[in-house]
């Protein structure tokens, strides 16, 4: 009776085209990837920036941030690459899974700063902008956790758990066990964000990088719980995994960046601001001095509307 109430292992992983084979995987990724570059331009075209910057920063992201991600990955979960029966060449199998949430953000943060600098923007702007639709891609992305089978919790026996196949069963485990979705928690937790996000943007006025370092907050509550019921091989260190300590690093190091940013958009309001000083789109300076306050502006207009909507 109970494995009626469960959430059925996929039959499969991915789609045969001749001899391409299309992995659900890859797929979820891209299209979580267009769903954050949608949204994100959306918010960044309507607070005032460029209308075609969006795509070439989102190349530069994701280049940087699947990479960055990779390593992350392979430097923190070895032993399938290195260890005694590892293969180092499934290393370059990310279709495979495995992709490191946090080197992924550094690496794509990375790679979105050398993009708009290069264009004279700033990025804690875009960053604010982007910040919903990322916990969006994350929630999507998840899926394909699901269809490959990985990074499940411990058993339970609650009517939503999760079954698995023999063959991507861990060992120690009887088959018909079940075990909690973590994919689905992450779904569900980073969907919740991404709306709560947008409430308190709205109603504390968040700017200059606020926002972004928001998301990293809510989402890394969510991720140290969701971490702590996992199962699957990861380097303990005193007591937790590394992931965990990773993400409490994260945590406070958000929390104080958050903090320095509120101290400073009081003081120095131009942080809002779309394009770097002196790198403005206008021919005389007296324009360009006008434009300073063209984000800042579209955003004041935009909380007004929600004022008056509500």
């Amino acid at each position: 009776m109970r494995l009626l109430t469960a959430i059925p292992s996929p039959g499969i992983n991915g789609i045969e085209l001749g001899p391409l084979t299309i992995h659900f995987y890859a797929l979820f990724i891209l299209t979580g990837i267009f769903v954050a570059w949608q949204i994100g331009d959306r918010r960044y075209t309507r607070w005032g920036g460029p209308k075609d910057v969006s795509l070439d920063v989102a190349v530069w992201a994701v280049l940087f941030g699947i990479v960055g991600a990779r390593i992350y990955h392979v430097i923190t979960t070895p032993d399938p690459y290195w260890g005694p029966h590892g293969d180092p060449l499934k290393a370059l199998r990310i279709w495979e899974g495995g992709l490191g949430i946090w080197g992924g953000i550094a690496a794509g943060a990375l790679g979105c700063y050398i993009a708009l600098h290069r264009r004279g923007l700033r990025f804690a702007p875009f960053a604010d902008a982007l910040a919903p639709g990322i916990l969006v891609a994350q929630a999507i992305g998840r899926l394909g956790n699901y269809f490959n089978q990985e990074l499940f919790g411990r058993p339970t026996d609650l009517p939503w758990g999760l079954m698995i196949d023999d063959a991507h069963l861990p060992s120690g485990y009887a088959s018909g066990t079940l075990f909690h979705p973590t994919f689905l928690y992450e779904m569900l937790w980073c969907l919740a964000m991404a709306v709560i996000l947008i409430a308190v943007e709205k109603k504390f006025r968040l700017r200059g990088g606020q926002t972004a370092m928001m998301y990293v907050i809510v989402y890394v509550l969510g991720r140290v719980w969701i971490e702590n019921i996992r199962i699957d091989t990861a380097q303990i260190i005193w007591g937790l995994r590394l992931n965990v300590w990773m993400s409490i690093f994260v945590f406070i190091a958000a929390v104080l960046v958050f903090i320095v940013l509120t101290r400073l958009r009081q003081s120095n309001p131009t942080l809002a601001n779309i394009y770097l000083d002196g790198r403005e789109p206008h021919e005389d300076r007296a324009d360009a001095v006008g434009s300073t306050a063209q984000s800042e502006s579209a955003m004041k207009a935009e909380d007004e509307l929600a004022e008056h909507d509500k």
